[in-house]
């Protein structure tokens, strides 16, 4: 006669305990969830996943237009679309991540009052399905960068170049992070969910899309790196481009925040999954 198994589910002995194991023997809903996002995102649209490329391609000719030719701001002699279009990037998987994870409670509430599963999956599947559009909108990149360079317009890559993957990695550790925080807050504070839509457009001006690090006056930059995007995007477009400004330091200090920002989202994740249903 067999024995009968059984899963106990009991809850977490800390805020800070994340079951690993648990996490990964629920890779399959992390592929199922990641797999849902990527096709069905743009599902009942025209264009279907050309969104992926239309969507900064457009946004790069916008800034090339208005930024470039009507308020003339300097691309440090980087042609227009290289410059725009390496920050954008990496800033579409930043923004798309954080505002998609600021909603996991709210969006999921129905599941999640049904089934039990680790509840960090449905963000972690969130952001790897961005990876994948950040890797297709790459993709395009390296294709206009080679032919800027078989052009010979001057661009100077690096070996900073292969920090790309660390860059990835801290890009979404940030907003993560982040959008874990704000996922738990807005349970009971929906508001900040219009806080969030519009403090993302502002984050965006206070990073070094639209200019250059370098045109800001030496003894004023240490605010802008204050903001931990700053030195990841000026890291890519120094190891890409070979003009911006790079520092270990500030590279480091990054690392930290993302560190700190994703052990105070875990620690508020853990703590509000537990009574979500009587506040959402």
């Amino acid at each position: 006669m067999m024995e009968a198994e059984y899963t106990t589910i009991k809850p977490q002995s800390s805020l800070l305990d994340i079951d690993m194991k648990e996490l990964w023997r629920y890779r399959d809903l992390i592929y199922m969830y990641t797999k849902r996002d990527i096709v069905t995102f743009y599902k009942q649209t025209i264009l279907g996943p050309l969104w992926f490329v239309v969507q900064p391609v457009l946004t790069t000719v916008m800034f090339m237009f208005v930024f470039g030719n009507l308020a003339g701001i300097s691309t440090d002699g980087i042609p227009g679309v290289l410059f725009y279009f390496s920050g954008i990037i990496i800033w579409n998987y930043f923004a798309d991540c954080l505002n998609r994870n600021s909603k996991t409670f709210t969006d999921n509430q129905s599941v999640f009052g049904k089934v039990y599963f680790p509840r960090l999956v449905v963000p972690i599947s969130v952001t790897i399905s961005n990876l994948v559009r950040f890797l297709i909108q790459l993709v395009l990149f390296v294709v206009i960068y080679l032919y800027y360079i078989i052009t010979g317009a001057g661009i100077l890559p690096n070996l900073y170049l292969l920090l790309l993957p660390l860059l990835v990695l801290m890009t979404a550790g940030i907003s993560l992070g982040f959008g874990i925080v704000f996922s738990s807050l807005t349970t009971k504070y929906r508001d900040l969910t219009f806080l969030l839509q519009f403090g993302v457009q502002l984050w965006m001006y206070i990073t070094p899309i639209i200019y250059p690090l370098s045109s800001i006056s030496a003894d004023k930059q240490w605010l802008i790196q204050l903001n931990p995007m700053t030195s990841i995007i000026e890291t890519f477009k120094f190891g890409a481009l070979g003009t911006g400004v790079f520092s270990w330091g500030w590279l480091g200090y990054s690392f930290g925040f993302m560190t700190l920002i994703l052990f105070i989202g875990i620690i508020i994740f853990n703590k509000i999954e537990k009574s979500f249903m009587d506040t959402v």
